[in-house]
């Protein structure tokens, strides 16, 4: 037997096939806007190491470079 899908709104469970369909469309329209934020936040990561990267090479190239022996 398959468990029901169920939610907690203010803390109070919800089955939600006992859902009307404009709270179905919000419980989608949520779900989909907590990848969004998620998948935000890992782009955010990849761009904020890129960009530490690219400013400690900068710095960098600005130092004194050592002569090869």
């Amino acid at each position: 037997m398959a468990e029901e899908e169920k939610i907690v709104v203010d803390e109070v469970e919800h089955k939600v096939e006992d859902l009307n369909a404009d709270q179905k469309y919000m419980i989608a329209q949520i779900k989909d806007l907590q990848l969004n934020v998620s998948r935000s936040k890992f782009a955010l990561d990849q761009a904020q190491a890129a960009l530490n990267v690219f400013t400690t090479t900068l710095s960098k190239s600005f130092q004194p470079k050592e002569e090869e022996k």
